[in-house]
């Protein structure tokens, strides 16, 4: 959520300046740049700002690069690790390539912030050539349209899941299983990517379906045991056993969508247990899992739970080559059993 900034320093108005604060803060936004003394509007909610006086940054490593011909364009390129970030302004996108822009700054340890005045623009902006630029400022005039980005703020990059087929379920002894409460509603084919092995992560459902002896709780998903990786926001993994509340969560969709939530409760219970197998015809992977009927493995059509998965069943996983380390990718030999 941080990726967004709002731009608030442009009207002469003190109050239109506030009202774009305010609505920012509604649309989830936390990051600010905000004129010289305007320091009151950090009393409206907690936030991250950055100040501008007479058009320019306060703090000199931040910079404005406004690129209008291929000259500015150079200008702009020369501040890569120079600055801590750079906002680039235009007013015609088509005037500069924004490839050549993430091209050039990454890895330079200058950010690359570019200006959007709509939601669609900013989306394009954060996945261009995959990784995207490091943030979008935000630049409106009607303080409204903020509450049009809100779904940026927790939206998150698509995941590509595979199909894997049950090869045993199997009931194992007690075992310390953590339930995640988030802040956040779900949906059937809604949950939480979850394996005991860095290399295949399971759709776990959450529990947004009624079975008849428990309601529905859709804003929890019933993980697994307390070893198992779960990946988080940012494409890293953590054990279950470290989640607590306040920590970012991802939630994927059974198309590979997937946003982020707050968690607001993790609980860790001793229950009964069930190692489910399966495999994506290579290798085998399992995931451990409560014995109970309202957890459920999302299928490319539904959902199974996990105490009525047989073999031959398909599930949807995110499979991925290589390990971990620290909870990120790495590219290494590893053998996970």
């Amino acid at each position: 959520m941080g990726r967004l900034i709002v731009r608030s320093d442009g009207p002469e108005d003190a109050e239109a300046r506030k009202d774009l604060v305010t609505n920012g803060l509604e649309a989830g936004i936390t990051r600010f740049i905000l004129r010289k003394g305007d320091e009151a509007f950090e009393s409206l909610g907690r936030m991250d700002a950055i100040y501008t006086e007479g058009g320019r940054f306060v703090d000199d490593s931040y910079a404005f690069a406004d690129i209008a011909t291929p000259d500015a364009q150079e200008k702009a390129m020369a501040l890569a690790g120079k600055k801590k970030a750079v906002v680039v302004t235009t007013s015609d996108w088509t005037v500069i390539p924004l490839e050549n822009l993430i091209a050039r700054f990454g890895g330079s340890g200058t950010e690359v912030y570019a200006c959007a005045s709509t939601a669609e623009d900013a989306k394009l902006f954060l996945a261009t050539m995959e990784k995207g630029v490091d943030g979008v400022v935000v630049d409106v005039a009607d303080p409204i349209a903020l509450h049009k980005f809100a779904e940026l703020v927790t939206s998150g990059s698509r995941e590509d899941l595979s199909e894997v087929e049950v090869v045993s379920v199997a009931p194992m002894e007690l075992g310390d299983r953590v339930c995640i409460d988030t802040c956040s509603m779900m949906v059937p084919g809604e949950g939480m990517l979850i394996g005991s092995y860095s290399s295949c992560l399971f759709l776990v459902q959450s529990e947004s379906m009624d079975n008849g002896y428990v309601a529905s709780r859709p804003f929890r998903v019933n993980a697994g045991a307390v070893h198992s990786y779960i990946e988080v926001p940012g494409g890293g993994t953590r054990y279950l056993s470290e989640m607590s509340a306040g920590d970012s969560v991802l939630i994927c969709g059974r198309d590979g969508s997937t946003r982020v939530a707050s968690i607001g409760r993790c609980k860790v219970e001793s229950r009964p247990l069930l190692m489910v197998t399966a495999t994506d015809g290579v290798r085998e992977y399992t995931v451990m899992l409560q014995n109970a009927e309202t957890i459920r493995l999302v299928t490319p059509d539904g959902s199974v739970p996990v105490t009525k998965a047989q073999p031959g069943d398909v599930l949807l996983a995110k499979l991925e080559s290589g390990g971990r380390h620290f909870g990120m990718a790495v590219e290494e030999s590893i053998t996970e059993r």
